[in-house]
């Protein structure tokens, strides 16, 4: 964009001025989380600093509330998915821990989670071996292997539900190994 099509600051300051605190409260009652909603509106008057908005002045207060409900929806959904990561990751840390005076019960389970997790598809393996063993965040990993954040909890939960279905059902066998 270049200097010419940018909102004025001093536009974008009125903007914030007028409708921010209606925008947080609109943006309470959907996401229910009042620094969830703060920081979609700051990422809004961002990117209308940033892409400059609709020409129509009418139009920016739809076009950033639409731009912030967007962010929430879309945060939410990142945190979702990084919270069903988290629960499955939990249940192969405490299944791979097991009863702590059982040192043999132990050491056959680990053996198992280590035979199930080679047989995942090698992205699913480096990605549940970089959480796990190198305890990374997924911020971390996908910066590490290049992929985007969202491809890297996908595999994960794409490893976990394969790792639950292998050592759940007691088998070793069979082979869900997608991505």
């Amino acid at each position: 964009m270049s200097e010419e099509e940018k909102i004025d600051p001093d536009v974008v300051s009125q903007l914030f001025s007028e409708h921010a605190e209606e925008l947080v409260r609109f943006l309470l009652g959907v996401a229910g989380d009042v620094q969830l909603a703060r920081d979609a509106v700051q990422v809004s008057f961002a990117k209308l600093v940033e892409r400059g908005g609709p020409e129509n002045q009418e139009s920016r207060k739809a076009w950033i509330f639409r731009v912030a409900y967007n962010e929430v929806l879309a945060t939410r959904r990142r945190q979702t998915v990084g919270d069903r990561v988290k629960r499955d990751l939990q249940w192969l840390q405490e299944l791979s821990a097991g009863p702590s005076d059982e040192p043999l019960i132990r050491k056959e389970s680990v053996e198992l989670v280590r035979a199930a997790i080679e047989q995942l598809s090698d992205s699913q393996r480096e990605v549940v071996r970089l959480r796990i063993y190198n305890e990374m965040t997924f911020a971390e990993i996908s910066e590490r292997l290049n992929i985007p954040l969202g491809t890297a909890l996908s595999r994960m939960r794409a490893a976990m539900g394969s790792l639950r279905k292998r050592l759940d059902g007691g088998t070793m066998a069979g082979g869900e190994t997608g991505d």
